[in-house]
């Protein structure tokens, strides 16, 4: 009898768990829609629907005409059942609230409520001095603030996601290539997961741009593909392939401003000698003295690479000179990305991808196929937001779904 009331309670969170996944997927559905999905009995999923109903997972929202007799209910995902916050630290920076000791700008946090239904319940962005504040406290304070911004409690968020600029090892439990003040320390993690009383997951911001990019942007009808980062703070690459990302072994894949560049005579318009990484190519500095090189002086006045980028709309003989040039050193960096991954599409994404646009893109498309052996689709980001910060919100929110539903599998003792 044991092993029948074992079996029974199973089978009854195995149904419960099959039915709030398809509404967690496909949205608003009613008895009859999910016994087609199911193949579960009008009975068996009445009572699936009436268990997450009463367990606060599901509720009714609306009826439908369902031929004779009365119509049928609307069940969609309780919004209020479990809540997300992203964060997205970033060393771009913005004006200091009190410059008046500080050195004028700061990183940024952004942080966004995110509800078991995907609506966005809050967002807002925070300048932090992390070399006064210490992380564990910054992030604490801001999952306080945007939860206060979105007038919900903090208890029911289950999950905090972290974009940030760097390589999570998770067999360490440590970022590394991290500039941001005190985001390195071996124990950080740790220390938040231990501070907010929830799972917490640090992932880097341009694998979340990744994410972000498969769910809403240039990746989303992709087999696979590989998104390039040309951002003000450095470069990035994500390696999505059928949309599980290349980790690597440490969490470091991707770090290909690190990639060497030997090229003799190469020297990235800042007189480097010796070895050439991508990132002396098409980084900062590099970006904004070659765009000096070709007179475009005004936009690197501004001091930042979008807008001597964004010059390329322009269309004038300099501005097209400049692209192209740029267009050909991001081509050497890629042609080794398609000549070992073969991506079918390189998104190129960031504020500079951004700023230049399809004019970039389509001059790297040409550079590209001069340099690299395999034909790829060249396309530019198509997101106009936080792109780190959407991929947190996303993975976040599939974290919280994917823990409700492991917790259903399990049948009660």
């Amino acid at each position: 009898m044991t092993h029948l009331g074992g079996s029974s309670k199973l089978l009854r969170a195995m149904n419960d768990a099959a039915a709030l996944s398809h509404v967690l997927e496909r949205g608003p559905l009613t008895r009859g829609d999910l016994r087609e999905l199911t193949g579960l009995s009008k009975p068996t999923i009445s009572e699936a629907l009436r268990r997450l109903t009463e367990a606060k997972l599901v509720t009714v929202v609306g009826y439908v005409s369902a031929g004779p007799g009365p119509n049928a209910e609307v069940y969609a995902v309780n919004p209020d059942a479990a809540y997300s916050v992203a964060l997205s630290v970033r060393d771009r920076t913005v004006s200091a609230p009190d410059a008046s000791d500080l050195s004028g700008s700061l990183p940024t946090v952004s942080a966004a409520v995110t509800d078991l239904a995907g609506t966005v319940r809050g967002r807002l962005e925070l300048a932090v001095d992390f070399t006064r504040t210490d992380p564990v406290s910054a992030i604490a304070d801001a999952v306080q603030d945007v939860c206060k911004e979105a007038r919900i409690a903090p208890d029911p968020v289950a999950q905090v996601q972290i974009a940030v600029a760097g390589s999570y090892d998770p067999r360490t439990d440590v970022l590394h290539h991290v500039e941001v003040p005190g985001w390195g320390r071996p124990g950080l993690v740790d220390d938040l997961r231990r501070r907010l009383g929830v799972p917490v997951g640090v992932d880097n911001d341009v694998n979340l741009a990744a994410v972000a990019e498969r769910a809403h942007g240039a990746g989303r009808d992709a087999e696979s593909f590989a998104l390039l980062w040309l951002g003000e703070a450095g470069l990035g690459l994500a390696i999505d392939l059928g949309g599980t990302l290349l980790r690597g072994a440490r969490g470091g894949a991707g770090e290909i401003g690190y990639m060497p560049m030997m090229l003799p005579g190469v020297t990235g318009g800042r007189g480097f000698t010796g070895r050439v990484d991508f990132q002396d190519l098409v980084g900062g500095g590099a970006v904004l003295d070659l765009a000096a090189e070709h007179g475009l002086q005004e936009s690197t006045a501004a001091g930042t690479m979008a807008a001597a980028v964004a010059r390329a709309s322009e269309r004038d003989d300099a501005a097209r000179s400049f692209v192209t040039t740029l267009a050909g050193r991001i081509a050497i960096g890629l042609s080794a990305v398609v000549a070992v991954l073969d991506p079918p599409l390189v998104v190129i994404g960031g504020e500079v991808g951004q700023a230049g646009g399809p004019v970039l893109s389509a001059a790297v498309a040409t550079a590209l196929a001069e340099a690299a052996p395999l034909e790829t689709a060249i396309a530019t980001s198509t997101l106009d937001d936080d792109a780190a910060l959407l991929g947190a919100q996303e993975a976040g929110r599939s974290s919280v779904r994917d823990s409700i539903l492991a917790t259903l599998r399990r049948p009660a003792s």
